[in-house]
């Protein structure tokens, strides 16, 4: 019995036909459904959609669509068989298309190019929209994934990357894969740990913020082995930046998961600078967890 629902966003690309071979064995792991979607903009503008008299008689954007969204189901049947797969052509634009799909799914999963957009961006803007307003989890897929390596969290300890962690070790336990966990810190990050001289407030043993950063670190992973038994984890704690690190961490992972919005950033902002940073600039697929206010 199919519990469970993956979205994957369609438009005839390259980069869209690689994400549903991504969300089919997504689906097949979670013994879930998979929803092949494309966003229809044409029908809302009245373009014609048949073929023109002057064209050959199997022209048109109907036909078009049509063909494209056959070649994604085939694409995601040969990827994963097993799999129940549908498919809905929704009249609209995809930002918002996705977006009210992400509703009923419990993951998205888009390329990070389609056909639109100018020459020259690393991604495009429906998967940076996505990560920012989805329901759900978004995956977006950058370059081929890897078929082995790690699945790299990226950790702040902030209240609202909690979903991140728990998105993070349920897909290492779907992979069998292992889990790096990474923190990174600078002196200007670091919260100061209290010192243990009241006399000299400013002393600290050498060593002391590296290991408030390991304490921070475990803290935020605190209860997850024990929902995750099979989940061998390492803890990496970094002295350094958080973007550079956790893009040279890509090199070498299967995926990529950070929140949303950490503890730092400007309050109201739906993405932070480290998420986007990684849906530019990752060497493979990276999955964008929303917080508060987010489904999951």
């Amino acid at each position: 019995m199919v519990s469970g629902l993956v979205v994957v966003g369609v438009d005839g690309s390259a980069s869209s036909l690689t994400a549903v071979e991504v969300a089919a064995r997504e689906a097949r792991l979670r013994g879930a459904g998979l929803r092949v979607v494309h966003a229809f903009v044409w029908p809302a503008m009245h373009v014609p959609l048949g073929p023109s008299p002057l064209g050959p008689p199997g022209g048109g954007l109907q036909t078009m669509v049509d063909r494209l969204v056959a070649e994604a189901v085939e694409r995601a049947r040969a990827a994963a068989p097993e799999v129940e797969v549908g498919h809905v052509v929704v009249t609209g634009e995809p930002l918002t298309v996705l977006e009210a799909q992400s509703r009923a799914a419990e993951l998205v999963v888009v390329g990070c190019r389609g056909m639109g957009g100018f020459v020259g961006l690393l991604v495009g803007s429906t998967a940076v929209h996505l990560a920012a307003h989805g329901r759900c989890p978004v995956l977006v897929v950058r370059e081929r994934p890897l078929v082995d390596g790690p699945i790299v969290l990226g950790v702040d300890g902030s209240a609202a990357g909690q979903k991140a962690v728990d998105f993070a070790f349920a897909e290492a336990a779907l992979w069998n894969a292992p889990l790096v966990a990474l923190h990174t810190w600078t002196t200007w990050n670091a919260p100061m740990p209290a010192p243990q001289d009241p006399s000299t407030p400013y002393a600290n043993p050498p060593g002391a913020l590296a290991e408030e950063e390991e304490r921070l670190l475990s803290e935020a992973l605190a209860g997850r082995r024990e929902r995750h038994p099979g989940v061998v984890v390492e803890h990496r704690v970094v002295h350094g930046g958080t973007r550079e690190a956790l893009i040279e961490a890509s090199r070498s992972a299967r995926l990529v998961v950070v929140g949303a919005r950490g503890r730092g950033g400007f309050a109201g902002l739906l993405l932070g600078s480290v998420s986007q940073a990684l849906l530019h600039h990752a060497h493979g697929p990276v999955a964008v967890v929303r917080g508060a206010g987010g489904r999951h």
